[in-house]
């Protein structure tokens, strides 16, 4: 608490901060996920927002810490607000089969949103970590697997892995760290992916890909980065996150990158244009093949050919 009151207070005073673009920055592109469903042997990916994802996967809708509110908060209207608007219209939206939650942070787990979801098809299945059920239930939803680091569970075809990352969780001044936070390792018949959920970089990213991997794509956080002395541990930045990407990676086939957790929400200090830029100038500095970033615009759907499951080692 010393240290959040010396960020947001003391440093917020004393130091000056970026200038921040204008709110109409960020383009918002029409959606070309597959309706109703995309071919089992199809990916695709389109980025709604923050860390709201729709991935289709072994013919399945998955979507990924659904948040459609216009304010990421526990008292809106105040709070974070959109700086744009969700890349898919709710309306919209395929036929949900799953939903994977990271942990219980407004900007993460939206009980308005949570909600509208459930209201909209009562059998789709939630994945959350340990303690997250709960929430989940008071919100009405009837099929909810509650998993630990290292379990999995499947639905109709896919292995829903529950990872590590490094994060914490609240939704008030006393439940800190009550519920655990995670990553999610999805694999079909054909693909994998990786949701890297909200996270610090960590040194578990090895281990996931023995375990779950190699992947197709990932999807990683790069934004919420600054102060770096008050951030690191808990939001990777551009740097952090290319180097977890290597991690995941090994000495195998970089699967796709795409950054999340970026341009939707003012969290933090840093510009709200500044990742995308970071990104990709520490990806071309590092050597990297520019066809395995996407950094995607909000409502933006990218479809990759799989390579097929590679036997883990």
């Amino acid at each position: 608490m010393l240290d959040f009151l010396r960020w947001v207070v003391l440093e917020r005073i004393t130091t000056r901060r970026p200038v921040q673009p204008p709110r109409n920055i960020f383009p918002v592109a029409t959606p070309s996920f597959i309706n109703p469903r995309a071919p089992e042997e199809a990916l695709t990916v389109t980025w709604v927002g923050h860390s709201t994802t729709l991935i289709q996967i072994g013919g399945r809708n998955l979507l990924t810490d659904p948040i459609w509110s216009e304010c990421a908060s526990p008292v809106p209207p105040f709070g974070p607000r959109r700086w744009a608007r969700a890349g898919i219209a709710f309306e919209q939206l395929p036929s949900v089969d799953a939903v994977l939650l990271s942990h219980n942070h407004y900007d993460h787990c939206d009980v308005p949103t949570i909600r509208r979801l459930v209201a909209r098809r009562a059998d789709t299945i939630w994945f959350v970590p340990l303690g997250v059920a709960t929430l989940l239930r008071k919100c009405g939803a009837a099929h909810v697997v509650e998993l630990d680091w290292w379990q999995s569970a499947q639905i109709g075809g896919l292995e829903i892995g529950c990872t590590p990352a490094q994060h914490f969780s609240a939704r008030g001044p006393l439940d800190r760290d009550r519920t655990l936070w995670c990553s999610w390792a999805v694999t079909s018949p054909s693909a994998r992916v990786f949701f890297g959920g909200d996270s610090g970089l960590h040194t578990e990213y090895g281990e996931i890909a023995r375990r779950h991997g190699p992947f197709d794509l990932v999807l990683l956080p790069i934004g919420a980065y600054e102060p770096r002395w008050f951030m690191r541990p808990v939001h990777m930045n551009p740097e952090d996150a290319i180097q977890a990407h290597r991690e995941i990676t090994g000495s195998g086939t970089p699967p796709i990158f795409v950054p999340i957790h970026w341009g939707t929400f003012k969290l933090t200090d840093e510009a709200m244009n500044e990742p995308p830029v970071r990104i990709r100038s520490a990806w071309a500095s590092a050597g990297n093949n520019p066809d395995h970033l996407w950094v995607l615009s909000h409502g933006e759907t990218r479809e990759t050919r799989v390579r097929g499951l590679a036997p883990r080692s």
